[in-house]
């Protein structure tokens, strides 16, 4: 039991006074470039599979 409080004790230090938070406005920043990266890797997904689905119509069902 006393290993266990120990344990959680350093931990709390760590996390209190070792570990360097982001400011609000960091975060944010960041928040943004995952969101646009997200969009990006969105829409090349789907030209991707649009591409890829009318090559296939075009050989399993050809006019």
């Amino acid at each position: 039991m006393e290993k266990l409080i120990y344990n959680i004790k350093e931990s709390y230090n760590e996390l209190v006074h070792k570990v360097s938070w982001p400011t609000y406005s960091e975060l944010a920043n960041s928040a943004v470039v995952v969101l646009y990266a997200s969009l990006l890797i969105a829409v090349l997904v789907f030209a991707m599979d649009s591409a890829f689905q009318a090559l296939m119509e075009k050989f399993i069902y050809p006019h």
